[in-house]
């Protein structure tokens, strides 16, 4: 027999700016239903208004009051199982001004970028605000985010996005969050701030590598985001010239679900591929340079159709393997046989 359920009175504790509830659902907040073909609908919860579907309507009143986890039958019969939304789930279905930063990628900004509680963090630009929810909430509310976002459009629907998750109170905002409108290569280096995290947004990375490069605390880490192989090796190569970082890395990932039933077990139909590349360098003391190697790049690497920046030491051609260096990485050596 099952326990006996009892309710849950403790809520989140407000201070902690989870975007996250515990107990009955409440007017104001967003509720995720799913129908029995896998459907989703995100809406806001408002007393005394209706949710409309081809499977009939819902009363708002009906879930109002209930703890999330229920099924909850349409006036034609169509059944719809009930939860808050997850903060990964929020940003696919929320408002955009600009493309979001899918979750599989804010994800892995997170870890690998390491943002810890009490981070200070930059980023450009904010696009719709689904990477400033994930920032906001590693960074707890002892760290910071400075946004920046050149288009005032974009930059509202950020905001009422963040504002959204977070329950903000109307004429409040994030305690640890501040948008500026205007460009961070120019506003940066104004304004002095510094960083242990810059994530750079947007179509032209490269140009805001001397800004990141000046606000980051050594041993701070510089990310980019970007979609195309042109913009990823434009952004790497800029980075290297620059000196000041180690050997940037850069990879992407891809989210593949998988179909599960009995002996009926295959990958699913549908994959999140490719959605952006991720790079990222760790800042360097000043006047610092990394313990450098020779290597051989890749016949053609630097060519004459290479029109891009170019290492130090490498002419224009075919590169001599013996001049060209690159900051050493972790190196495994393997024991010698004999």
């Amino acid at each position: 027999m099952a326990p006996e359920h009892t309710p849950v009175t403790e809520d989140v504790p407000a201070e902690a700016w989870s975007g996250v509830h515990r107990g009955p659902l409440r007017a104001g907040e967003w509720v995720r239903l799913v129908d029995q073909k896998g459907r989703k609908h995100n809406f806001e919860l408002v007393p005394g208004k209706r949710f409309f579907s081809n499977k009939g309507h819902l009363e708002h009143d009906e879930l109002i009051g209930r703890e999330e986890g229920f099924t909850v039958v349409s006036s034609a019969g169509g059944e719809y199982l009930v939860f808050r939304p997850l903060l990964s789930e929020f940003v696919v279905s929320m408002p955009r001004g600009a493309a979001v930063v899918y979750p599989k990628d804010a994800a892995q900004i997170v870890a690998l970028v390491d943002i810890f509680p009490g981070a200070r963090v930059i980023e450009a630009g904010v696009g719709s605000g689904a990477l400033t929810c994930s920032l906001l909430r590693a960074v707890g509310p002892f760290g910071s985010v400075l946004s920046f976002e050149r288009r005032e459009e974009f930059a509202a629907v950020a905001r009422k996005n963040v504002d959204q998750f977070f329950g903000t109170p109307a004429g409040e905002s994030h305690p640890a969050w501040e948008l500026r409108l205007g460009d961070l290569q120019e506003e940066l280096p104004a304004g002095g701030e510094r960083a242990d995290r810059v994530i750079l947004d947007m179509l032209a990375p490269w140009e805001c590598v001397d800004a990141a490069a000046g606000a980051l605390y050594p041993g701070g880490i510089l990310c980019a985001y970007v979609a195309t192989t042109t913009q990823l090796s434009r952004f790497v190569e800029t980075v290297r010239v620059h000196g000041g970082f180690t050997e940037p890395q850069a990879w992407e990932s891809l989210v593949r679900d998988w179909h599960v039933e009995g002996l009926a077990v295959r990958p699913g139909h549908k994959m999140i591929g490719h959605t952006a590349f991720l790079v990222t360098a760790r800042r360097l003391a000043p006047g610092a340079r990394p313990p450098r190697k020779t290597r051989r790049p890749a016949p053609g690497a630097y060519g004459p159709d290479y029109t891009g920046p170019r290492p130090a030491g490498v002419p224009t051609g075919e590169p001599a393997p013996e001049l060209v260096q690159d900051p050493v990485q972790h190196v495994v050596t393997e024991a010698s046989e004999d």
